[in-house]
């Protein structure tokens, strides 16, 4: 009786199965080596025709199937190329820039918070000439107040401010400002809500055009007088009938300077600093007349950009310009109402939610 194979090895198997299938093989490949030396010649396939000589066919306009040449085989049928979607035009970009910030300790901080340090600190002096026509800076600044500001940058000047929006505390009230340029103006001013200036005018100002106010006694900076940004060569006039006492002195400091001394009335001494010239014939003693040109405007001495300094002073004491003189606030002419109404309606929709509200300072 044949021994069966021990648990876990496989079962031997006859060597004749392997065999006769290698043998199978070799037969199959040794054949198809002998057919492919042998076979007929009429199975190589015949060389293809040469095409006659043709003109020189025109390149086809884009999207025109090209015609089959003689002797070609005919070309495969052209696949429509998927359809790419147009894309639409990407929105012009108007260069301004928005945010809105609660205030929560001083106002730098809060808008270099949000925008930066480099950005941030000239921008809050620029902003900071909007607010001083309505509170106090920084004494009336609470926290909890609410800056919306809409503004651009520029390359080598300060930031220039489109629209401010600060909803104070301790006002209890919101106001507004837009940066608008009617037809009639020479310059962009700034208006608020209801179209009436922000700024207030001096009544008899040393100036009857400029673009801007840039410093107030009233501002925090501890400047002595009124600078009012307008171009070198501008007009400067007397603000009251006086004397003039000094003209040119300190020259590092005041550049060309005239002072001018109050005929009567409350006694004034009145500075105009920076001028660009100031004409040979004005000299020391000479009386002048309440709105007589007595110089140009300008940017010398210690200055930092074209402007007039305005200082008014009653013996060492300074005085507030905004206070001695009169003033008086312009509206836009009703024919500016509505290129006006648009432009603020276009800036009021780039100022962000209060969703999007940043914590400042």
């Amino acid at each position: 009786m044949p021994e069966m194979p021990t648990l876990g090895e496989p079962p031997k198997q006859s060597p004749v199965v392997p065999v006769a299938i290698t043998a199978v093989v070799v037969g199959l490949l040794t054949g198809g080596l002998f057919w492919l030396k042998n076979r007929p010649d009429d199975a190589t396939p015949p060389p293809a025709p040469v095409a006659e000589a043709t003109p020189a066919a025109v390149a086809p306009q884009a999207g025109e199937v090209p015609a089959p040449q003689p002797g070609a085989a005919p070309a495969p049928a052209p696949v429509a190329a998927a359809p790419v979607p147009a894309l639409a035009p990407a929105p012009e970009k108007s260069g301004l820039k928005a945010f809105k910030v609660q205030i929560r300790g001083p106002l730098e901080s809060a808008i270099v918070a949000s925008e930066g340090k480099e950005v941030g600190t000239p921008l809050t002096q620029v902003v900071n000439r909007s607010l001083v026509w309505w509170v106090r800076v920084p004494q009336d600044l609470v926290k909890g107040d609410t800056l919306s500001v809409v503004y651009e940058t520029r390359d080598g000047q300060e930031p220039l401010v489109h629209a401010v929006r600060f909803e104070s505390q301790k006002q209890g009230r919101t106001f507004e400002t837009y940066r608008f340029k009617p037809s009639s103006e020479s310059f962009a001013r700034y208006y608020q809500g209801d179209a009436s200036e922000l700024e207030e005018r001096l009544v008899n100002s040393p100036l009857e055009s400029y673009e801007q106010i840039t410093s107030l006694l009233r501002d925090g900076r501890k400047h002595k007088g009124v600078d009012f940004k307008t171009a070198v060569g501008t007009p400067v006039r007397a603000t009251f009938d006086g004397v003039v006492t000094r003209k040119n002195w300190n020259f590092r400091g005041n550049g060309n300077s005239v002072e001018l001394q109050e005929s009567g009335g409350q006694g004034r001494t009145a500075l105009f600093l920076h001028l660009s010239e100031v004409p040979k014939s004005l000299v020391g003693g000479q009386r002048v007349k309440r709105g007589e040109v007595i110089a140009k405007s300008g940017n010398t001495g210690r200055s930092f950009a074209p402007h007039l300094h305005y200082q008014l002073m009653t013996g060492d004491k300074v005085i507030d310009p905004f206070t001695s003189h009169k003033t008086t606030r312009v509206s836009l002419p009703a024919a500016e109402r509505a290129g006006f109404e648009k432009r603020m309606t276009e800036l009021k929709a780039l100022i962000p939610p209060s969703a999007e509200l940043a914590a400042g300072g």
